[in-house]
């Protein structure tokens, strides 16, 4: 039994549209997951993966049995 939870994203923003990220160490975006799930999660998980082209790739969430943070990464 996996102590687990994965989530899937999809991402393609703008560098424009990343600067909400940023506005504050205490904000939060709500993501929809491939699998159709709507997940809170906190900015600064995006913040690395921002260039100057934006935020672009496939990305894994992982959560444990609380719905807590363990990982947020690009996979692609």
């Amino acid at each position: 039994m996996s102590t687990h939870n994965y989530y899937f994203f999809s991402l393609a923003a703008d560098y424009h549209e990343c600067e909400k990220l940023y506005r504050g160490p205490g904000v939060n975006i709500v993501l929809t997951a491939e699998s159709g799930h709507r997940v809170q999660v906190p900015c600064y998980s995006l913040r690395p993966f921002v260039t100057s082209a934006g935020l672009h790739g496939r990305f894994r969430l992982t959560v444990n049995q609380a719905n807590k943070l363990i990982r947020f990464e690009k996979i692609r």
